[in-house]
Formats: structure tokens, sequence, C-alpha cells
């Protein structure tokens, strides 16, 4: 829990209550920031310099393309020693805020926390860009699939209209794990320092976790260490994001009783994709909708289901944000609740 975060002597005078009501508080302040002010200018945002980080780190770490031949101990070695260190950096931080916050008055610690748990997700952000590539569809294809490439990495140039719709859906199940209920399942159990962790270990297998080449560098070993420590730490929440697509559906008026019916495939389904997390929500947000899911060539997810229309993506956004105000909301009651325990 995130209590045990905080040394005795950075939190003196604070009882295990006390700082899981903080810790609360920091929850829901972190995400009313999120709805109203949504992602901190760039130059600001800690997750914009984990990227450049990772991005000036890779060179060093992936051989070039038509290079001499490497082992894979070298770059396997180095993509560890870089993730490690990169990793411990990121948690030193975020322990120095806890400490800092620890000094302060209970209502100042809530309001650093908050600020800075903000950053780490971010559900205003990912629902505003896929909402966006659906008014996009609405003006031109062109202009559906321009919007999609700053949502997805594949290559949208010869995506139709109804793929350029999965396509977004698709990023925004996969996305709600990892910007939204991981990130904020991590602060529950290790508080800032375990969202700061998540985020980075997200980050670097977004950047270096590929199979293959890439930039003209070839990542099959440098970046296998990211990939895995990613894979480790969203397996969980995976499986949790999918469980709250289902009860977000479930308490819905719109719900649809063979989208529910289906969920039973789900275990099933969310195998077809190659990660071993990312199909557990985008394979439930299909079930769940009744419709086809799928990457050219790769995964076909629900593929007895119609094709996505314009009201699946905005059923889509309304599932994912009752999923992200019920992470918030259920993180924060266990909190209170073990505050009132520990008060008892």
């Amino acid at each position: 829990m995130p209590w045990l975060l905080l040394p005795p002597a950075l939190g003196e005078g604070w009882a295990a209550g006390t700082v899981a009501l903080i810790h609360a508080a920091a929850l829901v302040l972190a995400l009313g920031i999120d709805r109203v002010l949504g992602e901190p200018p760039a130059r600001w945002h800690p997750v914009v310099w984990m990227g450049g980080c990772l991005g000036l780190t890779g060179p060093w770490i992936a051989p070039r393309i038509g290079g001499a031949p490497s082992a894979r101990a070298g770059p396997l070695a180095a993509g560890v020693l870089a993730w490690c260190a990169g990793g411990a950096v990121v948690l030193l931080a975020a322990a120095a805020l806890s400490a800092a916050a620890a000094r302060l008055p209970e209502w100042a610690a809530a309001l650093l926390l908050g600020l800075a748990l903000k950053p780490l997700f971010a559900w205003r952000m990912l629902r505003d860009e896929v909402l966006a590539v659906e008014a996009a569809l609405a003006s031109s294809l062109a202009d559906g699939r321009s919007r999609l490439a700053h949502l997805v990495s594949r290559d949208v140039t010869t995506l139709d209209e109804a793929r350029v719709r999965e396509s977004a859906i698709e990023s925004l199940a996969e996305n709600l794990n990892d910007s939204v209920v991981a990130p904020l399942f991590w602060f529950l159990l290790l508080g800032l320092p375990g969202a700061a962790l998540y985020r980075f270990a997200n980050t670097a297998d977004a950047m270096w976790g590929y199979r293959g080449e890439r930039q003209g560098r070839v990542w099959d070993w440098a970046g296998k260490w990211a990939a895995r420590a990613d894979d480790v730490l969203s397996w969980l929440p995976a499986r949790i994001t999918a469980l709250l697509l289902a009860l977000s559906c479930a308490l819905s008026r719109e719900s649809e009783g063979a989208g529910m019916r289906g969920l039973r495939c789900l275990p099933g389904q969310a195998r077809l994709t190659p990660s071993p997390n990312s199909g557990w929500p985008m394979a439930a947000m299909a079930l769940l909708l009744a419709v086809r899911l799928a990457k050219p060539g790769i995964y076909v997810l629900n593929p007895a289901g119609r094709e996505p229309a314009a009201a699946d993506t905005r059923r889509a956004v309304a599932l994912a944000g009752r999923v992200a105000w019920m992470t918030v909301g259920l993180a924060a009651t266990a909190l209170l609740l073990f505050a009132a325990w520990r008060s008892a």
C-alpha cells in the first residue's frame, strides 16, 4: 500500500489511516484535474521526459541494421541495464516527491500528490483523440486516416472507413488499461513511485519493445527486457480493465444482452493477439459492442460481429469513461475503508 513508502521519520505524526486518506484525496483530485485541464504542456510532462530520455538512449543499446553481426547477450544486457537505470531514476524522483509531501500539511500533501499523479494517467486526452477520429471520418476518409495516425503506429494509408473506426476503438480499449487503469492500480498499491515506474515501463515498451527492425535499428534483443517488464506489470490490470468494461456495460441502459453473453468467449478471444495483455480489454470491447475488431494480417476479434458504426465509437467512449470513474472510485473506496479500519 502507498503508505508503506513513507518512512516513519518523514511521515512523523501521520497514522497509516491518514496517509490512506491523503492518497484517496489525491486520486480524486487527479481525476478532477484531468477532466478540467487535461494534459500539462509537453515541456512539463514527465512522460514526455521519459520518452525523450528513452529516445536518446535507444541508439546506444540497439545495433544498426546491416552492421556487424552481434550476439544476443550484448543488446539484451544493454537493454536491461538501460531500463534499470532509467527505472531507478524515475523511482527516486517519485519517492522524493512522496517524501516532500510527507513534510507538508495533509491538505497540501494531497494537492502535491494529485498534481504529480495527474500526468501519469490520461483519460481526457484518450477520449478526445478517439472522438476526433470519428469527427474527422464524418468529414472524409482521408481526414479520418490522418487523425488516426496521431493515435496508432500502424500504416493507415490503406484503411477503409470501417478499419479506421476499428483501429480507433482498439486503441481506446488498449490504452484504457495502459493510460488509466494500470497506473492507478499501481498508485493504489505502491503510491506515486508505483504509478511512475509503470508509466516508465509502458513508455519503454512502446519505444523499445519491438520485434525486428525499426528506425534503422534491430530491436529483437535490445528491447526484449522492456517488453517483458511491461507484460508483467500490465498482466493483472489488463484483466481488471476487461472486468470493469463488463461491469460498465452491465450498468449501462444500452447494454446488449448478446454482448454480455459473449463474454464467456473472452479468454479465448484475448489469446488471439500477440500481446498477453492488450487482447483482454480489446476483446472485451469487441464482445460488449457486438462488433468485429481486427488488425489486418495479425488477428480478428469477435469475427461474427458487425462492422462498427459511428454510434459504436461513441458507445465505446461512454463505456471507457465509466471505467475511468469506477477505477478511481474503487481505488479511493479501498483506501477509505483501510483508513476507517485503522482508525477503529
